[in-house]
């Protein structure tokens, strides 16, 4: 199967991944323009985006460009629907990674979460949904996901989903080291 020609949708009880739309505009922007979310986000290697938007215009154009990033095959960025409300909550993206470094083989994954679902339990729930399944949907050996030593509900939920803390670096397109990712491999 290829991501890049047909997008699966994942569900649970809880959550929806889906790719993005625009009718997610409106979540998306408080999850973009929420303070206490936005120290959380993974901006590494992306160009200076620190992915903090206030207006529906930058929102607008984030979801153009992550659109187009798809179609090209560049990465792919789901909501996450909240399937109580039906608004969306966050997003997660997700590409394969092929590097001269240890995140090579890798699905790449953010998860950028609006701050009152930063919680161990809803992250769990998010994250169940599509960490196995990345093996497959994007051919890798490991599924990385950063998540900064402050973000202890994030770092206990992938602990719970059996994710272990890297000592090695992610080498940016730029030489910069990244580190504090947190990996799952097949096993």
């Amino acid at each position: 199967m290829n991501i890049y020609e047909n997008c699966p949708a994942f569900e649970n009880d809880k959550y929806l991944l889906r790719p993005v739309s625009d009718a997610d505009l409106d979540g998306l922007l408080k999850v973009y323009s929420d303070l206490k979310a936005v120290p959380f986000f993974n901006s590494d290697n992306c160009h200076g985006d620190d992915f903090y938007y206030t207006t529906k215009e930058r929102m607008k154009q984030a979801l153009d460009f992550w659109k187009q990033a798809y179609e090209n095959g560049w990465f792919v960025r789901f909501s996450i629907v909240d399937k109580k409300t039906g608004e969306a909550i966050g997003t997660i993206e997700e590409f394969r990674r092929d590097e001269k470094d240890h995140f090579t083989n890798c699905g790449l994954l953010r998860l950028d979460l609006r701050s009152d679902y930063e919680k161990a339990e809803e992250i769990e729930s998010i994250l169940s949904l599509i960490a196995v399944p990345s093996f497959d949907l994007f051919g890798c050996g490991i599924v990385a996901t950063k998540a900064f030593p402050k973000a202890v509900e994030r770092i206990k939920a992938l602990k719970s989903l059996s994710f272990t803390l890297s000592n090695e670096p992610l080498i940016g397109h730029d030489g910069t080291e990244y580190y504090d990712y947190y990996e799952l491999s097949i096993g």
